[in-house]
């Protein structure tokens, strides 16, 4: 089989954009590869974390992981730090990036912009996302657009290593749906849905209350004009709203599209609230059992155990190749 590494910084709650973008392709993804899906709690101390907040956060992230569907007995699902060898070939491979290619992603760019002060995990981390994925040796890599850089950044390194030691790494290739890829925020359709946006108006959260959520989507933003059409470039707020409707439904953008025909927004978000929470209102049901059961954290375990085995092998390949003499 295939296999597939992805993974969710617990970094914030987690949105429906995280849902439908990553986690319900995850689900998929689990009956036809090897896949391993990982809380990247390495990734989320790159800026400041509370750390009562990281550990509530982690181990919510991976509960939902299991609440939406995702089976640890087909899948890895863990914690980054429980599996060493991530740290561990990071640095190894930072040793192979050049300053100019940290400097060149758009992601340290954006999150720097206005500091006076920047970490340097901020600055070096893509170099342990690429660790992330090459530790496996994956063959697909579920990202969105905005990860797309740092993927090529972990095939380039993979190429740069195979050509200075042998060859040795897999070339990872992108998976990306068709649909659903990014969902857009709320209250601009310009800006991909947040945990991280400080408007909370502008995410449905998958812990949100039904009646949280009803009222989140009763005051999205709408284009001018009233008809429900879905056109991107013309009217990106409420073809935002028809892909969230498509997703929740399985109806097709087009069956959604003649289901409204000639009708006002009203009745259009009303119902898509609704289709919105007959997903939210299961899986948080799944969610609060996880939690209760005192299971969550064996679950992990035994999901670091079995990813370190294929991780601490290839971690000492790579200590071979590049001459490191191996315990």
């Amino acid at each position: 089989m295939k296999k597939v590494l992805s993974g969710i910084q617990p970094s914030g709650k987690l949105t429906l954009g995280n849902y439908i973008g990553a986690i319900k392709n995850f689900v998929t993804l689990q009956n036809d590869y090897a896949c391993n899906f990982m809380v990247v709690d390495l990734h989320a101390i790159t800026v400041p974390q509370e750390p009562a907040a990281l550990t509530e956060q982690s181990e919510a992230v991976a509960a939902l992981y299991l609440a939406a569907g995702i089976d640890p007995n087909k899948a890895n699902v863990y914690l980054q730090s429980h599996v060493m060898q991530h740290a561990q070939l990071g640095w190894l491979l930072t040793t192979l990036t050049s300053m100019g290619e940290l400097e060149r992603m758009t992601q340290f760019k954006d999150k720097s912009a206005g500091k006076e002060s920047v970490g340097a995990g901020l600055f070096v981390y893509p170099a342990l996302m690429a660790a992330d994925i090459l530790v496996y040796n994956a063959d697909l890599v579920p990202v969105g657009e905005d990860q797309k850089q740092h993927l090529e950044l972990a095939r380039d390194l993979a190429g740069r290593f195979n050509h200075r030691y042998g060859d040795y790494f897999t070339i990872p290739e992108p998976y990306i749906p068709e649909v659903g890829a990014r969902i857009m925020s709320l209250d601009d359709a310009s800006k991909k849905m947040s945990k991280s946006n400080p408007n909370p108006g502008s995410y449905i959260a998958l812990l949100d209350e039904p009646d949280v959520i009803r009222k989140k989507i009763s005051r999205a933003t709408t284009d001018s004009g009233r008809e429900v059409k879905f056109d991107p470039e013309n009217k990106p707020e409420v073809s935002n709203l028809i892909t969230i409707y498509s997703q929740c439904s399985g109806l097709s953008i087009e069956e959604v599209e003649k289901r409204y025909e000639g009708q006002m927004y009203g009745p259009f978000k009303k119902d898509l609230a609704e289709a919105v929470v007959s997903v939210i209102e299961p899986l948080q049901q799944r969610y609060r059992e996880i939690r209760e059961s005192g299971e969550l954290r064996q679950i992990l375990r035994q999901g670091a155990e079995r990813a370190s085995e294929t991780a601490e092998k290839t971690l000492q390949d790579v200590q071979r190749l590049m001459g490191f003499v191996v315990k």
